[in-house]
């Protein structure tokens, strides 16, 4: 709040294939946050098509905001700011949402607030636990990103380690393409696992043991299309649950060494997941068990705050009105926008 005064952030998020807009009050009120994913479009491709994202954006960006703005109750007048999402993403998604929101910001003549997509998937966290104490641990792992946080207080991170080539969502998508089992990847190879084996195969897990808090996932991925080739080349059937699983928990064991050896090196109060990984239910109760021996407390976000959407950006874009951090009109989508690069965003 600025002084005693309620302040109400239109936020927009077109980043890959959901088109999405909240008004969020106060940063972690949801008065509205409204979702329209294309993902039913894209599975038949079995990944997103850039160019049918961007026209079907172009074709909800409207009606979405209207939508948010019904629900909430609110009027254009009563908005404070507006928020975009600017990267990371796919370019011509997110100049959708970015030129729709810095041109309701100029008509309306209030500020604009450009968003890191990355944070916003963080501070999802924050609209769905009031009592997350810091110093805080977080990984942020999804299909375009995966990363190890430490935040001494919140809106100051370090960035800790990162993703050397594939991102974990990246792999857990590109693998499910390779058993044939439907997108997105990550819902599709949890329930394959389920059925399956996860010590069946002895899948690569790079770096797990190294001095390093980094990720890397490609490795993992080459090594399960070898495994496929080499079952083909052999004339011997696939046990497609028993691929899933033991691809899944090497996924699983990487992420959660680093963040232990994050737990064991810095003095972490809280640890928390974002991004859409963060949905993986048996992720979710390894790293809870994990955890416990260290009497520390896991949060992630409501489900629906885990993939792509509004009120993440809207909750992000608070704390930046709050600094004064507003965005020039001149702001450019940035496909390739790191952790830490935002500093320089306005």
């Amino acid at each position: 709040m600025q002084g005693d005064r309620d302040i109400l952030i239109l936020a927009i998020e077109t980043s890959c294939d959901e088109t999405a807009a909240a008004v969020v009050k106060n940063g972690r009120q949801v008065l509205a946050n409204i979702v329209s994913s294309q993902v039913d479009l894209h599975r038949k491709f079995g990944g997103v098509v850039p160019e049918i994202a961007s026209r079907k954006h172009l074709e909800y960006i409207n009606p979405v905001i209207e939508q948010a703005l019904a629900t909430a109750g609110v009027g254009w007048s009563e908005l404070d700011a507006v928020a975009a999402t600017y990267g990371p993403g796919l370019v011509g998604a997110l100049l959708v949402g970015l030129s729709a929101a810095k041109a309701l910001a100029y008509v309306l003549d209030k500020p604009f607030i450009g968003i890191n997509h990355i944070v916003g998937h963080i501070y999802a966290n924050f609209i769905s636990h009031q009592g997350i104490t810091s110093p805080v641990v977080c990984l942020t792992v999804s299909g375009g990103h995966t990363d190890l946080l430490f935040f001494e207080e919140l809106g100051a991170y370090r960035i800790l380690g990162s993703t050397r080539d594939d991102a974990a969502g990246e792999a857990f998508d590109k693998t499910a393409r390779l058993l044939d089992i439907g997108y997105p990847g990550g819902p599709a190879i949890e329930k394959a696992s389920k059925d399956g084996k996860a010590t069946a195969i002895n899948f690569p897990r790079p770096f797990l043991n190294d001095d390093t808090f980094d990720f890397s996932f490609s490795g993992l991925k080459t090594a399960v299309i070898n495994y496929l080739h080499h079952k083909k080349q052999k004339g011997e059937g696939i046990i497609v649950a028993d691929v899933a699983a033991s691809f899944q928990q090497a996924v699983i064991d990487m992420l959660i060494a680093k963040i232990l050896k994050a737990v064991q090196e810095f003095p972490v109060k809280s640890v928390i997941l974002s991004g859409g990984v963060a949905a993986n239910k048996t992720l979710k109760q390894q790293l809870a068990e994990k955890l416990a021996r260290y009497s520390l407390p896991l949060y992630t976000p409501d489900l629906s705050l885990c993939t792509d959407n509004a009120a993440m950006i809207g909750s992000v874009a608070y704390y930046r009105y709050q600094q004064g951090r507003f965005s020039p009109l001149s702001l450019n989508a940035r496909a390739n926008l790191k952790l830490g690069e935002e500093v320089n965003d306005g």
